[in-house]
């Protein structure tokens, strides 16, 4: 373990230095040296997602590389950090290590845990301790939701938080009536007012897969990956018969669609 340990502080000492030397003003990359907080976060969002895609796909090669990509990132943002004096590696680090032993006193201390649903709650009541202790928190349970999650993700979160206080429906079958109620808004909205109504029914749809315990961000991104599956078997049938796509009509697509989904084996 000790060899373990070792090797993988020389991994990142050596990571921690090549950044440095990137951003360096003298001899460093010029890219690098443009880079701020707000211009780098986008790739950071970007290879979070490459890293969830290369586990979806169960490639372990692809995972080990994202995973390095990844951390990147972190190492990136820490740099920028240390050059301005508000935080280093070392510190965020230690702050990730210390709300981890505080969050798992039943590993770290002598509380005691009988089963993962009263750990869950466990973490939840000290999760909202954290939160009503942050300066700007100003007492709302929607505090530090993230506004850059992902719009189903983040309507999820809004759900859940606001149901911790008894804003939510009992059940699925209430969110399902609310669906009802927000897709007739929609038909029934201006050109003006549909973004808003539409806007109103993604939200409860997210809420609807919270209620049924399914996660609407994965959901969505597992059916995005088998419509590009299908299209691009469609794609290959027309190729293989010297069929132009742009030529075929609604038919033609509906029978090659079809054709697919029949061509695929059941999950």
């Amino acid at each position: 373990m000790k060899d373990v340990h070792a090797g993988a502080a020389r991994s990142l000492a050596r990571l921690l230095e090549i950044m440095r030397k990137l951003r360096d003003p003298e001899g460093g990359c010029p890219w690098d040296r443009e880079q701020d907080f707000q211009t780098i976060a986008p790739y950071t969002i970007e290879e979070a997602y490459e890293v969830a895609e290369a586990i979806a796909r169960g490639n372990p090669a692809a995972l080990e590389g994202e995973l390095g990509d990844l951390l990147f990132q972190v190492v990136f943002h820490t740099q920028l950090g240390s050059e301005r004096g508000w935080f280093d590696f070392a510190s965020v680090a230690d702050a990730i290590s210390n709300k981890l032993t505080e969050r798992h006193p039943h590993v770290f201390a002598d509380a005691k845990v009988a089963s993962t649903a009263e750990q869950n709650k466990a973490w939840e009541e000290h999760k909202a301790r954290e939160r009503a202790a942050k300066p700007d928190a100003a007492g709302s349970e929607l505090a530090d939701v993230p506004l850059a999650l992902p719009a189903l993700a983040r309507a999820a979160k809004l759900g859940k938080r606001a149901g911790r206080v008894g804003f939510d429906w009992p059940d699925a079958t209430g969110v399902r009536e609310k669906i009802d109620e927000e897709l007739r808004e929609v038909l029934e909205a201006t050109p003006e007012q549909r973004a808003e109504e539409l806007g109103d029914l993604l939200f409860a749809v997210a809420n609807w897969a919270r209620h049924l315990r399914v996660d609407a961000e994965e959901a969505l991104r597992l059916a995005n990956a088998k419509f590009e599956r299908r299209f691009r078997a469609m794609e290959a049938l027309a190729a293989g018969r010297s069929l132009a796509l742009k030529s075929l009509d609604a038919e033609a697509w509906d029978a090659l669609w079809n054709e697919v989904k029949k061509g695929e084996k059941p999950v």
